[in-house]
């Protein structure tokens, strides 16, 4: 199974609308707590292409197998130069090393980009994800305890950080 990492189109987004709704119904790696619409993920994809930041996805044999893409890290002018990302794959295909291929290539386009430096926001718990971020040289640069609320509990996150440059 070949996997293809390319640019999401507008027909790819029934297929990430059900990663993220499966995400946000079924794990703390999302914090909202209803599922998004068609227009809400729509509205997402299109700010991301109109600022110029990519939003790609793995396609395996014409199913989407995840997504992957990068934002804003804060909206004041002196953080221009860092971006947050997000990688999710769909529960079908983990295990299969699509986030490492996702994540691959938003580092290597944020440094084409020239951004200096990567920030992921993690739930605490997601020790799976920390240790997927280390991996590809992401430090763990700090913990903010009971920030987020989901299923009936307080949540920490982690902030890991990947300098570029």
């Amino acid at each position: 199974m070949k996997t293809q990492i390319r640019p999401a189109s507008e027909n790819d987004l029934h297929a990430i609308l059900e990663i993220v709704n499966y995400n946000i119904l079924h794990s703390s790696s999302i914090y909202d707590y209803e599922p998004r619409t068609f227009e809400q993920q729509k509205l997402i994809w299109e700010e991301k292409k109109s600022k110029n930041f990519p939003f790609l996805v793995a396609e395996i044999e014409a199913k989407i197998a995840g997504f992957g893409t990068f934002g804003s890290f804060r909206f004041k002018e002196g953080y221009k130069f860092t971006v947050e990302h997000s990688v999710y794959v769909s529960h079908d295909f983990q295990g299969k090393g699509i986030g490492k291929q996702l994540l691959a290539e938003l580092i290597n386009l944020a440094k084409h980009q020239n951004y200096h430096c990567m920030i992921g926001v993690i739930d605490a718990a997601n020790v799976s994800s920390i240790f997927f971020h280390q991996q590809f040289g992401f430090e763990n640069v700090g913990e903010i305890k009971e920030v987020g609320f989901k299923f009936g509990k307080w949540l920490d996150v982690v902030f890991m950080q990947k300098i570029l440059t």
